[in-house]
C-alpha cells in the first residue's frame, strides 16, 4: 500500500512517516517546507514540494506509485494564533482540507486519516472527554479543525470515503532513534519551552494562569509521545481496512499534567531549576483537557508506552543531538539506491 502523507515533513508527520517505511509501506509526501524539514523525511519517501490544495501537485502525488490511502497533517496549529488571525486558519485547516477532499474523490481514493485536535472540545464539564462530548471549541483553531471534520463526514457518505478523525491531545517527544523532530523556532508548545528555559535560552517560562479551577491552580493537559502518536495512525488505517464511513478517536492516555507538574518534571529529568513567571490567562486555552482513550484502545492494535518522564527525556535528548544525527543518517542514507528517491516537483 502507497500512503501520502501531507505535511510529512514536519514534526508528527515525519513521526509517522517514518512508522509506516519501518513496517514496509511505500510513501509519498506532499509538504510546502514551511514549518517541515526535508531531513526529517525517511530517505525512500517521496517528496513533492508544495500547497496541499493545488490540484496538479495532487494530480501528480496521486499518480504516482498508486496511493491507496491519505493521512492529512498538513495545516496551521497554533490556538493563539488564530485568534489573531481566524482567516488564515479557515483557509488553511478547513478549506484546504475540503479541496484534498475533491482531489481524492477526483482520483478515487477512498481512505483518509485527518489530524483533528482536541481543541474542538472546548471547556470540558466531566473529567475526561470521550469522543461523544459536546464540541464548543475556544479558539478559531479548533473551529477550523471541526469544520474540517464536519466536512470529512459530508464526503464520506456521498463517495463511500473512509475516513477517521484523530483528535490529538499534547504531543511532544521524539523518535526513539532519533531520526526526525522538531525543526526551527519553537512554536510555543510547553514542553519544548520549559526544556530550553532550563538551560538558559529565552529567559523565564511564563505560566499561562495560575488561577484556574485546578489543583494546583494551572492549566491540565493530556500529553502522548509522538511516537505513540504515530503507532494511532497505523492502527487507524488498519480499522479503516474493514470499516465503512467516518470515524472519530481520541488519541491521549487519560491522565492528566499541569504546567507546574511539567515543570517539575522537567527540573526532575535535567537536574536543574527551571526559573518561571506567573502571566495572564492565554486566549483559547480550556482549564483543563484530558482524553478518554477507550475507543481507541479498543481496537486492539494500540497502547501508549510513555510516560511523562520518559517524552521529557526524549524531548530533552533531541535537543542535545538529534538534528545534527538525523541529518548524518538521512544523508548516510540517500547515498545509495532506495525504491521512492526524493524528488521535488518546482511550482
Amino acid at each position: 500500500m502507497t500512503v501520502l502523507i501531507t505535511g510529512g515533513c514536519g514534526y508528527i508527520g515525519s513521526h509517522v512517516a517514518w512508522a509506516l517505511a519501518d513496517r514496509g509501506h511505500e510513501i509519498q509526501i506532499l509538504d510546502d517546507l514551511s514549518t517541515g524539514h526535508p531531513d526529517n523525511a525517511p530517505p525512500q519517501a517521496g517528496l513533492i514540494v508544495g500547497d496541499v490544495s493545488d490540484p496538479r501537485l495532487l494530480s501528480e502525488a496521486f499518480s504516482q506509485g498508486d496511493v491507496s490511502a491519505v493521512i492529512h497533517l498538513a495545516g496551521k496549529i497554533l490556538p493563539a494564533e488564530s485568534v489573531k488571525d481566524p482567516i488564515r486558519y479557515l483557509n488553511e485547516n478547513t478549506c484546504k482540507t475540503i479541496a484534498l477532499l475533491e482531489a481524492m474523490v477526483r482520483a478515487g481514493v477512498r481512505r483518509l486519516v485527518f489530524s483533528s485536535t482536541a481543541a474542538v472540545y472546548g471547556q470540558s464539564e466531566v473529567p475526561k472527554v470521550d469522543e461523544d462530548a459536546a464540541t464548543r471549541p475556544m479558539s478559531p483553531y479548533g473551529v477550523s479543525k471541526l469544520m474540517a471534520e464536519q466536512a470529512i463526514e459530508v464526503v464520506c457518505a456521498a463517495h463511500d470515503l473512509r475516513a477517521t478523525a484523530l483528535r490529538y491531545f499534547n504531543v511532544a517527544g521524539v523518535d526513539a532513534a532519533l531520526r526526525c523532530g522538531p525543526r526551527g523556532p519553537n512554536p510555543g508548545h510547553l514542553i519544548r519551552t520549559a526544556i530550553q528555559c532550563v538551560r538558559g535560552v529565552g529567559g523565564p517560562l511564563v505560566v499561562f494562569g495560575d488561577d484556574y479551577e485546578t489543583p494546583d491552580g494551572t492549566c491540565l493537559r493530556d500529553y502522548i509521545h509522538v511516537s505513540d502518536l504515530a503507532a494511532a495512525h497505523l492502527s487507524a488505517l488498519l480499522d479503516l481496512e474493514t470499516h465503512a464511513g467516518f470515524h472519530v478517536f481520541n488519541c491521549g492516555y487519560g491522565n492528566g499534567a499541569s504546567v507546574l507538574e511539567v515543570i517539575r518534571t522537567v527540573e526532575m529529568v535535567s537536574g536543574k531549576a527551571l526559573p518561571y513567571t506567573v502571566g495572564p490567562r492565554r486566549d483559547g486555552d480550556p482549564p483543563a483537557l484530558i482524553a478518554d482513550p477507550t475507543r481507541l484502545l479498543e481496537t486492539g492494535t494500540w497502547k501508549p508506552t510513555y510516560s511523562l518522564a520518559e517524552i521529557v527525556r526524549s524531548a530533552m535528548h533531541w535537543d542535545d543531538v538529534g538534528a545534527d544525527r538525523a541529518r548524518a543518517l538521512n544523508d548516510g542514507a540517500r547515498q545509495g539506491p532506495h525504491p521512492y528517491p526524493l524528488g521535488r516537483v518546482e511550482r
